[in-house]
């Protein structure tokens, strides 16, 4: 069984009900974080299940130096403040570079290294020291059994508020394909995983000058990740996902929602003793 991460009144891993991570790929403009986040937080809660709101105030890894990349740290931070004052919701959002760690810690409760940093020591590990929770996407290129390794780089600045997400491997061009091995193997290191069920069905640089996505997989995969035991989901969603500045193709409707993450809570309770054991 995983150790028990606490964010607040919200627990994730142990015996804790499953986290569902979400929000909007990336801060688009003023009202839209607070609406999403209070219509995603009455979903979640309804069902009993702890939430964490995530969006990005700047989105640096992008396919082209034209795509949109939020309103950058200053701005987007405050925004995402004001999001937490008005919901007491926990926040969730990732770090580019060494600069950005010690405003965002002002602000976050979960800091996230993106997953084309993962290998990144000096910026996991000044993440780490702030002990803010780190979430740490796996990379595309690695391994599960690797995960070992950035563990490790978090626990030896002195901190083991972690949390490891799984968000699929390269395959090919333009693609990537979930390994469901993968979030057991995870799972044994100790620490609570997330699956990423939205990145998953992401087609990496598959538009033009773009990433593309499907996001008829996003259900199949997540009900198999918590089929799975994994402690927590993770899931980008918009409201109208063909208008989005970022990952739209890949983003789950709104409207979609409220269905699909009262079946997860449903498998989860199905697992959760065997979860609990293994």
């Amino acid at each position: 069984m995983t150790r028990r991460l606490t964010l607040g009144d919200i627990h994730v891993g142990g015996d804790s009900p499953l986290l569902i991570v979400a929000g909007p790929c990336v801060i688009e403009n003023e009202d839209m974080p607070a609406a999403l986040a209070r219509f995603l937080q009455a979903e979640t809660r309804a069902l009993g299940l702890g939430y964490v709101f995530k969006a990005s105030y700047d989105k640096a890894n992008r396919t082209s130096i034209r795509s949109f990349r939020g309103p950058g740290l200053k701005d987007g931070l405050a925004l995402l403040r004001a999001v937490k004052d008005l919901l007491s919701v926990p926040l969730l959002s990732d770090v580019h570079q060494l600069s950005e760690v010690e405003s965002a810690a002002e602000v976050l409760d979960v800091i996230q290294i993106p997953a084309f940093l993962s290998r990144q020591t000096d910026l996991i590990q000044a993440v780490a020291r702030t002990g803010r929770v780190v979430n740490v996407k796996k990379g595309q290129f690695l391994s599960p059994y690797d995960i070992a390794h950035v563990i490790e780089k978090i626990t030896a600045a002195g901190n083991e508020r972690i949390l490891i997400t799984e968000r699929g491997a390269s395959f090919g061009y333009n693609n990537l394909v979930v390994d469901m091995r993968s979030l057991p193997i995870m799972r044994g290191f100790g620490f609570p995983v997330i699956f990423d069920a939205t990145h998953s069905v992401q087609l990496p640089g598959g538009g033009t000058g773009a990433s593309a996505g499907d996001r008829r997989f996003i259900g199949p995969l997540a009900r198999a990740a918590v089929a799975a035991g994994v402690d927590g989901v993770f899931m980008e969603v918009h409201p109208q996902p063909e208008q989005a500045r970022c990952d739209g193709s890949n983003s789950l409707r709104q409207d979609d929602f409220t269905d699909l993450v009262q079946m997860l809570a449903r498998i989860d309770q199905v697992v959760r003793p065997v979860k609990q054991e293994s």
